[in-house]
């Protein structure tokens, strides 16, 4: 059986990460963090353009380190957020997205998307930038228009933090 890799993505503030580490600790696998927290947090939170290229190498980077170190496991690695999150972001804030970050999404093949929904409340934090439920919502429908026009298999997840962690056992358990 070989390793699986699944990536949690959605909105700022949808529970990725808490979503990524309960998986992890449930299946004894590793998850990948979301590098822009890092990169946001040593740099400030004012960024470019470019700084968004930046942040997608780190994360590849991040993903590719734990791939590695997990090459004969099989336990699954879960991955909190990759290229379709920094294309979002970038057309998202920008209008435009960058070349090298389109190539890796063609290139990057997983085995599930977790789509995390909005019906979170909003837990304010210094990197988050859009509070309001229809900036949110309108994020939400650019993910899940990405994901329903590609092959790999996704699900919502949905509820409080106890159902997501149920859905996304479930969709896992599916593989």
């Amino acid at each position: 059986m070989r390793m699986k890799k699944i990536v949690v993505i959605g909105p700022e503030s949808t529970g990725k990460s808490s979503l990524c580490e309960q998986l992890a600790a449930h299946y004894q696998g590793d998850w990948v963090k979301e590098y822009a927290r890092e990169y946001l947090l040593t740099n400030g939170t004012s960024y470019t353009y470019d700084n968004l290229l930046t942040v997608a190498k780190g994360q590849i980077k991040n993903e590719e380190t734990c791939i590695a170190h997990k090459a004969f496991s099989d336990k699954p690695i879960f991955i909190d957020t990759d290229m379709y999150v920094m294309k979002v972001w970038c057309e998202f804030v920008f209008e435009k997205c960058h070349h090298w970050i389109l190539n890796r999404i063609v290139e990057r093949k997983y085995d599930l998307y977790l789509l995390c929904n909005t019906d979170l409340p909003w837990v304010k934090d210094e990197l988050r930038e859009y509070p309001d439920q229809g900036t949110r919502e309108k994020l939400f429908r650019h993910y899940k228009d990405l994901l329903v026009n590609q092959d790999t298999p996704w699900i919502e997840i949905s509820g409080d933090y106890d159902a997501r962690l149920q859905q996304a056992i479930a969709a896992v358990n599916h593989l």
